[in-house]
């Protein structure tokens, strides 16, 4: 598809493309005026380069933790930093990217009435309204924990939907989940690669995400756009996901491609996605149009990509309304995702929801946080050392590793598959009139698969 054809609604988002370059430069200012710091680059979102020193001041970081911070990292610009660095623990939310993973379900109602469409541009529009949905949090500029390797993730009570997720793999990074309900199938592979810039971080998904509408077997695949996070260190930090996100269908060959605004001078652009739902032949047929952290809405468009005569726009989804002043950013499902509410009977020993370090960080003791990550990482060399030892290889319970690598565009993907037990595990225990009822917040959190005593 020629996305800069004017007779496919191209020559406007062409020049929203051709902006995305120029972006950093064009708003962004080099704090030259600190010993030390030179070259890190402070982008204030609300203003122009002009507001770039008295952002430079403002931020989440007192000045000798952030002097702290940054002799450690500066050695590591240009580099992918993924799994390599020791961060500190006051720059985490209390919750692990498994459970971050599982934010995407919040407005898991948009993929049933996607199932439900008989229309098959709707259903596409409506698919990738719910991709769209979970970026209001992404938006957070907390970092998530790194999930230990077995660690899980478990969510029940929303939606009727089932969701699992298992950290498969530690070098490198990649976690997998599994969600499923009456009317949809999802599955992810997700890896990480990151670059870091000194005061920003560039990253990029290499992911492979999947849904599978039941009703009529359909298989959509979803390609995101990057992200960048802005003013790590000095400045208030914040988040931005300029470019392309494309959702094919594989099984008809229709798609959807959405262009994702850079941030402008004063914020002109912040959050605004526009682009098309085109059906096999590249002809446009459904107009979307919103804000990634507010709404979107459709309208149905002519082969030019102009609205058809008697339509009007249509809200499909709007953000649920949030906490104010939360601490964390947080949405009210993402305290859903926190609580034992949304918790399983039984719950695996190795769920996010029982690290002791994120636990500590959510009742707001980062001394303890800071203690309890350090332990649970140096655990986690125990127990490789061990199992290499004995020359074994780590083994994931609920996902098995397949021969499929798949191309992203940042780089190439080892796919891991749901294998089902923990449909079978989940069943055989709701189903069993024996289970006790327990204080599952009192379990220990438990993801090893070698047991080595905790370091003195």
């Amino acid at each position: 598809m020629d996305s800069t054809d004017p007779k496919k609604g191209g020559g406007f988002f062409s020049s929203i493309a051709a902006s995305i370059s120029n972006f950093g430069s064009a708003m962004s200012k080099s704090v030259n005026g600190l010993i030390g710091y030179e070259g890190l680059e402070v982008v204030n979102p609300e203003g122009g380069t002009e507001d770039a020193e008295a952002e430079a001041s403002k931020g989440r970081w007192k000045q000798e933790d952030r002097d702290s911070y940054w002799k450690i990292m500066q050695k590591y610009i240009g580099s992918d930093v993924t799994s390599m660095v020791t961060l500190p623990v006051l720059i985490f939310e209390p919750m692990s990217m498994l459970q971050k993973m599982a934010e995407l379900m919040e407005y898991s109602y948009l993929l049933d009435l996607a199932d439900e469409c008989e229309d098959p541009y709707m259903r596409l529009m409506y698919a990738t309204t719910w991709f769209i949905s979970v970026y209001y949090a992404l938006q957070r500029t907390w970092k998530p924990f790194n999930p230990i390797l077995g660690e899980t993730y478990e969510m029940v009570n929303h939606g009727g939907i089932t969701f699992i997720s298992e950290q498969v793999s530690h070098h490198p990074p990649i976690s997998a989940g599994h969600a499923e309900n009456e009317h949809f199938i999802y599955d992810i592979t997700s890896k990480v690669k990151t670059k870091f810039l000194g005061n920003s971080v560039d990253v990029y998904p290499i992911g492979r995400s999947r849904v599978t509408l039941k009703r009529d077997g359909v298989v959509l695949d979803l390609v995101p756009p990057p992200t960048k996070v802005n003013n790590l260190i000095f400045g208030r930090t914040w988040v931005d996901s300029p470019g392309e996100m494309v959702l094919t269908n594989l099984t008809t060959g229709d798609k959807v491609v959405l262009y994702f605004q850079p941030c402008g001078w004063f914020g002109a652009g912040r959050y605004e996605v526009d682009g098309y739902v085109y059906n096999a032949a590249e002809e446009p047929k459904i107009l979307m149009t919103g804000k990634w952290n507010e709404s979107m809405s459709y309208q149905p468009c002519d082969s030019e990509g102009e609205p058809l005569p008697g339509t009007e726009l249509k809200e499909a989804w709007r953000v649920a309304k949030a906490p104010e002043n939360d601490r964390f950013q947080y949405t009210h499902f993402a305290h859903k995702l926190n609580s034992f509410d949304t918790a399983p009977k039984k719950l695996l020993e190795s769920d996010s929801r029982l690290r002791p370090d994120r636990s500590a960080l959510e009742s707001g003791d980062l001394s303890q946080a800071g203690f309890e990550k350090s332990r649970l990482e140096e655990r986690q060399r125990a127990e490789k050392r061990s199992r290499e030892s004995a020359g074994h290889q780590f083994t994931p319970k609920w996902f098995d590793p397949t021969s499929e690598v798949t191309p992203t565009p940042w780089g190439d993907l080892e796919i891991y598959c749901y294998n089902g037990k923990y449909t079978e595990h989940r069943a055989a225990i709701d189903s069993s009139d024996s289970v006790i009822e327990t204080d599952v917040s009192s379990k220990e959190f438990n993801p090893w698969q070698y047991e080595i005593s905790s370091p003195e």
